[in-house]
C-alpha cells in the first residue's frame, strides 16, 4: 500500500519529463521541416535562373547553422532526459525504501493507526487498525470511508460509551463492549485529510480507577476522623435511605447502639422509636430546604437536629446538645418577664429602639400613653407612636442618640387621650463591644406637674425682685456692719488657732515625755515591786501577808496605770512600728489559754480557748496586747457564764474572737468603747481598777499593724470582740522537747545567780527576792564591780541577770558577752528592761538570751527563772 503511493509520486513526475521531450521533438521536427522546404527553395532558384546563387548559399548556411544549434538543444535535451531518467529511477528506489521504511513505522507503534484522502477514504492503515474491528466482520481496505467505520461501530455495539472530545484535550475517549477503553486522536493533513489514531488506555484507566478509589478510601478515612472529633452528633443518610456515615456523638445524643449501624441499616429502621426525628428528616429531603427541630433525650438533654438535604439526594443530620443554651435561654426569658414585671409597674415611660428605629422594647406604661394594647408596639416602626410632624420634632435628639450620645431634654406632648402634658425624655445609646453605637433606651417622665411649679415659682420670682430691690438698700447698710463683725472675728480666730496649734505642740511633747521616760517611771517600781515580792515571802503572820498583798496590789495598779499611759503616749508619738512575721496562732493562743485561765477559773468563769494551726503575718506581741486587752475586758465584766478564745477563716483572713456571757453593751455605746478614758460601768469591789485606755489602745495597735478590729453585743447577753489577720505562707514546725517545769521553790534552791543592775535599789530588792528563794546571789552594779568579785573562770554560777540599761553608755548584752564568753559552760542569760521596742526584742532573741520587761512581778520571774535552769540542766 505504502509502495504503490511511491509509484504514483515517481510517475507524475515522469511524465511531466516526457511531456517535455514530446515539446522538443515537435520544435526538432518543426526545424526539419523549414530546412527542407528552404532546401527545396535554393534548389528552385537556381533552377530558374541563379538570379543570386551567394545569396541563397549564405541562406543556407544560416539555415545550417540553425539547424545544428537546434540539433545539438535536442541532443542536450535528450542529454538531461537519460539524467533525469536516471534521477527518476533513484528516486524510485528511494521512495519504494521510504514507503517500506513507513509502513515499518506505523506497523511498529502501539495505537491503531489510518490514513484518509480528503474524500475520507482509507489510503493507509496498520495491522493493529485492522485488528480493531475484526470481531465486527467488516473488511477494512484501501478506499473504506469513514461513514462506512462509524456505522458497523453503533449497528455491531462495539462502543460501549462516548466521552467526546473537550477543548483542551482535542481527544474522543471511547468504553468498548468487552470493557476496554480506546483514546481517539485527529489530526488533519495538508493535503486535506486526515489522520487518526486508536490508543488503548485500558491499563491507564485501571490505573486512574484504582487511584480513584485509593484516594476516595483515603477522603472516606479523613471524613470519618473528622466526623468522630465533631462536638455534634452526625448521621450521612444516602439517597437509598440507607445510613452511610456516623459518628460516636450521634450514638450517645439518640441511645442508638453501636450494634445496630454497623451493618447500615434503613435510617427508618433506627428512628422507631423517634418517630418525629424521622418525618422531620423526611420532610427536609422532600422540600430540599435545611430544617431545625429540638426533641428532648433520653437523659431529659434538649437536642437541636437539623437535617441537611444533599443534591443528589439523602441528607446530613446534625444532633447538638442544647441543653445548657436551652437552660441560658430559659433564664433569659425569666429575667425578661421580671425586667418586664418591673418596669411595667414604673410610673415612666421605657422603651428600646435598634438602630433602625424598631421597637424592641416598651413597658406597659409606654403602650398605654400612646394608646397601644400589650405588644403591640414590639417590632414596629418608630411610626406606629409618632406622626411625621412629630417624628420631624424629635429627629435631631433621635440622630444624636444614635451616634452614640446620651439626650436629655424637655417637650410638650399629647398622649392617647388628647391631654398635653410637659415630659422629660432621655435617650441613653447602647455601645457595643466594639464600641460602636447599637440603639438607644428611651425614658419619659411626666413633668407637667413640675413645670407648672416652676413657672408659678418663676412670676413669684419676679414678683420678689422688686421687693428684693426694695430690701437691697437696707441690706447694704447691714452688710456693711457685718463686714466689721466679720474682720474681728477673723482676727479672734486667728487668736484661737495659734492657741490650739501651741496646745497642739504641748500635747505632742507630754506624749514624747512619756515616751522617753517610761524607764525612768518604771525603775523605781520595778524596785519596789521586788521589795514587795520579798517581803510577802517572809512574813508569816496572816495579818501582815494581808497587808503586804494589799501593798502588792497597789503596785500592781499603779504599774497597770504607768503601763497604759506609757503604751497609750508612745502610740500617739509614733514610736511603736510593727515587726510583722509569720508564726503560728497556736503558741500564742496557747501561752493567752495558760495565763487567762487561772484568772477566769480564780473569777468563777469557765474559759475555753479553740486552738488552730494557722499561720498568720503580723506582729505576735502587739497582737498579743489586743488579745489581752479583750480577755481582760470580758473578764472584768462577766460576772458568771463563760468566756470562749477562738478562730475561723475568712476568705485569706483569719477571724480571733473572744466571746463571753458579760453584760453586754448598748448599741449606741458601741464605737465610744473605743475612747479613751471611756468606761461603761464602774468596776465591781475586788475588781482590777481600769482607766478605759484598753480599747483606745487596741484601737492604735489594730492601726499600726493595719488589722480591722469589730465588736458585736447583744445587752444582757453578752459580747464578742474580733480582730482580722492575714494569713501567712506555713512555717516548718519547731519540735519543743524537754521535761515539763514543775513550780517548785525547792529547785532555786543553792542556784548560783550573778546580778549586774545599776541601781542599786533594785540590786537590793533583787538580792533579797531571790535569797528568800534559796539562792546564792552576787549583786553589781556593773561588769567591773561583778569582775572584782568573783573569777568567771574558776566560781560556780547557774544564771545571769543582766538589766539592759548600765551607766558609762553600756549596755547589759556587752556585759552578758563578755561574761559567757569567759565562763566556762554554756550560760543561760535573762535580760531585764523597760524598754519594748521590737527592735531590741530581736536583737536580744538573735544572741540567745531571754527578756522580761519592768517592773517584774514575782511569779513570773520566779517561773522563767526555774524553766531557764532546766533548759540547763537537760
Amino acid at each position: 500500500m505504502a509502495e504503490h503511493s511511491m509509484s504514483e509520486l515517481s510517475l507524475e513526475k515522469q511524465q511531466e519529463l516526457l511531456e517535455r521531450i514530446e515539446a522538443l521533438e515537435y520544435e526538432n521536427k518543426k526545424l526539419k521541416k523549414i530546412n527542407t522546404v528552404l532546401v527545396e527553395r535554393v534548389e528552385s532558384g537556381g533552377v530558374q535562373g541563379g538570379a543570386n546563387p551567394y545569396s541563397a548559399f549564405e541562406h543556407s548556411v544560416v539555415l545550417a547553422e540553425q539547424v545544428r544549434e537546434r540539433t545539438e538543444a535536442l541532443n542536450a535535451v535528450l542529454s538531461e532526459l537519460k539524467v533525469s531518467h536516471r534521477a527518476l529511477k533513484q528516486a524510485n528506489e528511494q521512495a519504494a525504501l521510504a514507503n517500506q521504511r513507513l509502513i515499518d513505522a506505523i506497523e511498529s507503534i502501539s495505537d491503531a493507526f489510518v490514513l484518509f484522502d480528503e474524500e475520507r477514504q482509507i489510503v493507509l492503515f496498520n495491522s493493529k487498525f485492522s485488528n480493531v474491528w475484526e470481531s465486527t466482520g467488516l473488511r477494512i481496505e484501501t478506499g473504506t470511508t469513514i461513514q462506512d467505520i462509524t456505522r458497523l461501530a453503533r449497528e455491531s455495539g462495539l462502543i460501549a460509551e462516548e466521552y467526546p472530545a473537550s477543548s483542551n484535550l482535542g481527544s474522543t475517549v471511547y468504553r468498548l463492549a468487552d470493557g476496554r477503553w480506546v483514546q481517539m486522536s485527529e489530526r488533519p493533513t495538508q493535503d486535506g485529510g486526515l489522520v487518526i489514531l486508536y490508543t488503548d488506555i485500558t491499563a491507564l484507566k485501571e490505573r486512574e480507577t484504582a487511584q480513584r478509589e485509593h484516594e476516595l478510601a483515603q477522603k472516606t478515612e479523613q471524613l470519618q476522623r473528622t466526623v468522630d472529633n465533631l462536638s455534634q452528633g452526625v448521621v450521612l443518610v444516602n439517597p437509598e435511605g440507607t445510613v452511610e456515615l456516623w459518628n460516636d456523638r450521634f450514638l450517645d445524643l439518640t441511645g442508638v447502639e453501636d450494634s445496630q449501624v454497623e451493618s447500615h441499616p434503613p435510617f427508618a429502621a433506627l428512628m422507631l422509636d423517634n418517630h418525629a426525628i424521622l418525618q422531620h428528616a423526611l420532610t427536609a429531603a422532600q422540600q430540599g430546604e435545611v430544617l431545625a427541630s429540638e426533641q428532648r433525650g433520653e437523659a431529659g438533654q434538649v437536642i437541636e437536629v437539623r437535617t441537611h438535604p444533599m443534591p443528589q439526594g439523602g441528607f446530613v443530620n446534625t444532633y447538638t446538645d442544647i441543653t445548657e443554651r436551652h437552660k441560658y435561654a430559659e433564664t433569659l426569658r425569666q429575667n425578661e418577664q421580671w425586667i418586664r414585671l418591673i418596669t411595667d409597674n414604673v410610673p415612666a415611660l421605657i422603651a428600646y429602639l435598634d438602630p433602625d428605629l424598631h421597637y424592641r422594647f416598651a413597658n406597659k406604661v409606654y403602650e398605654q400613653w400612646f394608646g397601644k394594647s400589650d405588644g403591640e408596639l414590639d417590632g414596629q416602626s418608630i411610626y406606629a407612636a409618632y406622626t411625621q410632624e412629630q417624628y420631624d420634632e424629635l429627629k435631631p435628639y433621635l440622630d444624636r442618640a444614635l451616634s452614640g450620645e446620651n439626650v436629655t431634654f424637655e417637650v410638650w406632648q399629647t398622649n392617647a387621650q388628647g391631654e398635653q402634658r410637659y415630659m422629660l425624655k432621655s435617650y441613653v445609646a447602647n455601645i457595643d463591644q466594639q464600641g460602636n453605637p447599637n440603639g438607644f433606651f428611651v425614658m419619659i417622665r411626666d413633668i407637667t406637674e413640675r413645670r407648672r411649679s416652676a413657672e408659678a415659682l418663676k412670676l413669684s420670682h419676679q414678683l420678689l425682685e422688686q421687693r428684693v430691690e426694695e430690701r437691697t438698700s437696707e441690706l447694704t447698710e447691714l452688710n456693711e456692719q457685718l463686714v466689721s463683725e466679720i474682720e474681728e472675728r477673723a482676727g479672734v480666730e486667728a487668736r484661737l488657732r495659734e492657741a490650739k496649734l501651741e496646745a497642739d505642740r504641748a500635747n505632742l511633747s507630754k506624749t514624747k515625755f512619756l515616751a522617753a521616760v517610761s524607764h525612768d517611771l518604771l525603775q523605781p517600781l520595778n524596785a519596789a515591786r521586788l521589795f514587795s515580792g520579798a517581803l510577802s515571802e517572809k512574813i508569816q503572820d496572816e495579818g501582815h501577808r494581808t497587808l503586804a498583798h494589799s501593798v502588792s496590789n497597789s503596785l500592781d495598779d499603779v504599774e497597770s496605770l504607768l503601763r497604759t499611759l506609757v503604751d497609750i503616749s508612745k502610740l500617739d508619738a509614733g514610736v511603736v512600728k510593727a515587726d510583722i512575721i509569720s508564726f503560728g496562732i497556736n503558741s500564742l493562743f496557747e501561752t493567752l489559754s495558760a495565763e487567762f485561765k487561772q484568772l477566769a477559773n480564780a473569777e468563777g468563769l469557765d474559759f475555753r480557748c479553740v486552738n488552730s494551726q494557722t499561720v498568720v503575718r503580723s506582729d505576735s506581741q502587739l497582737l498579743a496586747r489586743i488579745l489581752r486587752n479583750f480577755l481582760t475586758n470580758a473578764i472584768r465584766y462577766t460576772k458568771q457564764g463563760k468566756i470562749l478564745l477562738g478562730c475561723r477563716r475568712r476568705g485569706d483572713k483569719l477571724l480571733i474572737q473572744v466571746w463571753d456571757t458579760g453584760s453586754g453593751i448598748p448599741a449606741e455605746k458601741l464605737t465610744e468603747i473605743f475612747q479613751e478614758f471611756k468606761r461603761l460601768k464602774k468596776d465591781q469591789p475586788g475588781q482590777e481598777k481600769g482607766l478605759g485606755l484598753g480599747l483606745a489602745i487596741v484601737d492604735k495597735i489594730s492601726s499600726v499593724l493595719g488589722h480591722e478590729i469589730g465588736v458585736e453585743s447583744v445587752e444582757g447577753k453578752g459580747s464578742v470582740f474580733s480582730v482580722e489577720v492575714p494569713i501567712g505562707e506555713a512555717i516548718a514546725p519547731v519540735e519543743v522537747s524537754g521535761p515539763t517545769i514543775p513550780m517548785i521553790t525547792e529547785r532555786l534552791s543553792g542556784a548560783n545567780i550573778w546580778l549586774i543592775d545599776n541601781d542599786e535599789a533594785i540590786c537590793r530588792g533583787m538580792d533579797t527576792l531571790l535569797s528568800g528563794w534559796g539562792c546564792n546571789v552576787i549583786p553589781a552594779l556593773s561588769l567591773e564591780d561583778l569582775q572584782r568579785q568573783v573569777d568567771f573562770k574558776e566560781d560556780p554560777v547557774d544564771l545571769l541577770i543582766v538589766d539592759y540599761h548600765l551607766d558609762n553608755d553600756e549596755t547589759g548584752v556587752d556585759a552578758a558577752k563578755v561574761v559567757t564568753a569567759e565562763v566556762l559552760e554554756a550560760l543561760p542569760v535573762l535580760m531585764i528592761t523597760a524598754n519594748y521596742s521590737q527592735e531590741l526584742n530581736q536583737q536580744i532573741r538573735n544572741h540567745g538570751f531571754l527578756l522580761v520587761n519592768k517592773p517584774i512581778k514575782p511569779l513570773k520571774l520566779k517561773t522563767m527563772l526555774i524553766h531557764m535552769l532546766e533548759t540547763a540542766t537537760a
